[in-house]
């Protein structure tokens, strides 16, 4: 039964399952669901306890001071249009994450990751109908070699390795479960296993292998030897088996291992020849230097695109430009300086901070495991700007890191 206090916090409570469940399917359905929240928390008093409530909360104020120091950096940007999209995109860490903190509820923790998980197996489900060829390629699936219909690849994979994550988490520390659910969550973590190399999401398969990684070391706490040499067992297994059975998996593997080796010839030929990987290494030496021009302040939250031009004009003028360097560090340092990167780390540090000092062990658990797929991840792309990815960052922390 769903723990609630009163008719509004009732409503708070199916309005987050709501958004728990829309989150991978809808983009729309999960900003209203959101968003009715923010407006009911807004109008519905008590701001004082609410006050006091987001001041006691450490985590919540981090959040805040990093959406503050976004809008502090438009002072010195000449191109507000787009720093005004920028803060935008930057909302939820403002308004959506602190309103959560005092409204989610931990008993509740079992509801919002059914509805998310519901809502992962009828996008698994969609992405398996178009590669078996059952029905058309839409939306986001551009064929049946990336069918991935709801999000683009890039965000679907690491949604896909996190719910991995938890329905492993589920078996192995989830408690007494009858034999049916026990071969349901099994039947599930198969089936993800399996979609998330008929789909071109790398980022999401090095979070994959990370969260085996993860759940070794937390399953075999008293031996990390065992954690890592049944860990490297599994994961070698199946790294080996997708890059023998899967021509997508097997295929971009190669185009990555080729590209390094023979980087500087593509560098220098045509766009074309650059693969994802080689872009993101043209972005990420390019944005190094634009980060020299202005290391403490930044160039501010909208001048990224524009002095990004001009350096990619000097030092690689056949690779495209771009708005963000597809990784959020050098994003955030390039815009906000050194500052904004230290109000970034913050978030990350109170996470693992709340998270090893609880005494309940899903918090423990998954308190630990999200920051980290998140830090690893963003290394290959600003996953805190996506509205995919930073709305799940932002639903999952306001309830692991909840006070309530």
């Amino acid at each position: 039964m769903i723990v609630h206090e009163s008719p509004i916090d009732r409503t708070y409570q199916y309005l987050l399952i709501a958004a728990f469940f829309f989150l991978p399917i809808t983009v729309l359905g999960n900003n209203i669901a959101i968003w009715l929240i923010v407006i009911l928390w807004f109008f519905s008093g008590n701001y004082k306890e609410k006050f006091q409530q987001i001041k006691n909360h450490s985590l919540a104020l981090a959040s805040i001071l990093f959406f503050l120091i976004h809008i502090i950096a438009l002072i010195w940007t000449e191109n507000l249009d787009w720093g005004f999209e920028i803060v935008r995109k930057m909302l939820p860490f403002l308004f959506v994450l602190p309103a959560f903190l005092t409204i989610s509820r931990i008993e509740n923790a079992k509801y919002y990751i059914t509805a998310f998980l519901i809502a992962i197996a009828i996008s698994e489900g969609l992405s398996y109908l178009i590669w078996l060829g059952i029905i058309e390629p839409f939306g986001y699936a551009f064929g049946v070699e990336n069918p991935t219909p709801l999000m683009s690849h890039s965000s679907y994979n690491p949604f896909l390795a996190f719910a991995f994550y938890l329905v492993v988490n589920k078996l192995l520390f989830g408690g007494k479960m009858s034999q049916l659910e026990r071969v349901v969550y099994t039947f599930f973590a198969i089936t993800m296993t399996f979609n998330m190399f008929i789909t071109a999401g790398r980022a999401g398969q090095v979070m994959f292998f990370a969260a085996i990684i993860v759940t070794a070391i937390q399953y075999f706490k008293n031996s990390q030897v065992k954690a890592f040499f049944y860990s490297l067992i599994l994961i070698s297994s199946i790294a080996f088996t997708a890059y023998f059975t899967s021509p997508l998996f097997h295929e971009r593997v190669t185009l990555v291992a080729d590209e390094i080796v023979n980087y500087n010839e593509f560098q220098h030929s045509t766009l074309l020849n650059l693969s994802s990987m080689g872009l993101r290494y043209t972005f990420f030496k390019n944005t190094s230097e634009l980060i020299k021009k202005s290391p403490i302040l930044g160039v501010g939250t909208g001048d990224f695109p524009a002095e990004y031009k001009k350096i990619n004009d000097i030092r690689s003028r056949l690779v495209r430009t771009t708005v963000q360097p597809h990784n959020m560090y050098l994003l955030v340092l390039a815009q906000l300086g050194i500052l904004g990167l230290a109000s970034l780390a913050w978030i990350f540090y109170l996470q693992f901070r709340i998270a090893l000092s609880s005494s309940n062990q899903f918090v423990h658990h998954v308190g630990v495991a999200m920051p980290i797929f998140f830090l690893i991840i963003m290394w290959s792309d600003s996953y805190l700007l996506g509205h995919y990815t930073g709305n799940l960052f932002i639903l999952f922390s306001s309830f692991i890191y909840s006070n309530r």
